[in-house]
């Protein structure tokens, strides 16, 4: 975010008291267990025919989807009280913003891809978590804002990141925007970003959760401008370039060797070279959230969708590996 709207960043902040912990003793440990890079293009929801998606669609891209198929089983092994997602459609031109509306529900379309993605929607948000999570992005310095608007209409990305982790829709959601400056002003970084994961951390600590957390972000982001008569004919699909391949890899490379501060680094040279849908910062957010553990992600999946590079990718903290 541009640093005309950034307020000055503080690395103390007033405590916020945290509820009881009601339960049994058995209860799952609290924090966040994961974090998973988990790309939106709505291609993945369309190939999976979901009851929510009016469009019907013959299947494709099935190594994503196999990936996704993964990340399903180690969620249930998971067990979280929450998924929270950051994801770039949500676009907020000032500050970062953090849907507190108790039950969003209506359709989201996707406006380039109508065809492919008219999905009925039905989330039930974790309302003490995201306010808490605003309270402590504002306490760090960064312009916030509780989105507590009833007709909230969720955005493509949002939805496509948590119906492909949890189809079942039967976990409570945070999601919060992507406050885009760093498309338009140039001065801008990611540094604000690792506050806001932080923040993060905090609030879930806070409030005492067991949180599984998903970037929404795919990697190199130049892509076709002409679709194929059928969408899902794989014979169309390959990378933009053997370029933007190539630099998927290099990142993918350090994201299985970690420490994860060095997939960090890298990021802003991916972003230079692929037009990377990092840019919107939600795998920064991700890694910082997490603590930048020295440990590496497992590549779930790697594949293109209209050209784009997409991966799969789960961090598990080590006081969580042994779940």
């Amino acid at each position: 975010m541009a640093r005309v709207f950034q307020l000055p960043v503080t690395t103390g902040r007033t405590a916020i008291a945290a509820p009881a912990v009601v339960g049994s003793t058995d209860r799952p440990r609290p924090g966040i267990a994961a974090g998973y890079l988990a790309p939106h293009p709505p291609h993945l929801i369309y190939a999976e025919n979901p009851p929510q998606n009016e469009p019907r669609s013959t299947g494709g891209w099935e190594v994503l989807r196999w990936a996704y198929a993964e990340l399903r089983r180690r969620l249930t092994r998971l067990r979280p009280d929450v998924l929270v997602v950051h994801a770039p459609h949500w676009i907020t031109m000032v500050g970062h913003h953090v849907n507190c509306v108790p039950n969003p529900r209506g359709v989201s379309v996707e406006p380039i891809f109508p065809h492919l993605f008219r999905y009925h929607y039905n989330m039930t948000t974790d309302v003490e978590l995201a306010e808490t999570i605003a309270d402590c992005a504002a306490e760090a310095g960064l312009v916030t804002s509780k989105l507590r608007e009833p007709g909230v209409r969720v955005d493509y990305a949002t939805i496509g990141a948590l119906h492909l982790a949890n189809p079942s829709w039967d976990i409570p959601v945070v999601s919060l925007s992507a406050n885009n400056n760093p498309y338009f002003y140039a001065e801008a970084a990611l540094d604000e970003m690792e506050v806001l994961g932080a923040a993060t951390r905090r609030a879930i600590e806070t409030t005492g959760r067991r949180a599984v957390l998903l970037a929404s972000n795919s990697l190199s982001h130049l892509h076709w401008d002409v679709e194929a008569d059928l969408p899902e004919d794989m014979s169309r699909e390959h990378p933009f370039s053997h370029h933007q391949y190539q630099w998927d890899i290099r990142l993918l490379d350090l994201v299985r060797t970690g420490p994860t501060r060095a997939v960090a680094d890298f990021v802003p040279q991916h972003i230079a070279q692929t037009a990377s849908e990092t840019k919107a910062g939600s795998l920064t957010w991700l890694l910082a959230a997490l603590d930048w553990p020295a440990i590496p992600g497992d590549v779930l999946g790697y594949g293109t969708i209209i050209g784009t590079g997409n991966a799969v990718v789960e961090w598990v903290p080590e006081e969580f590996s042994d779940v």
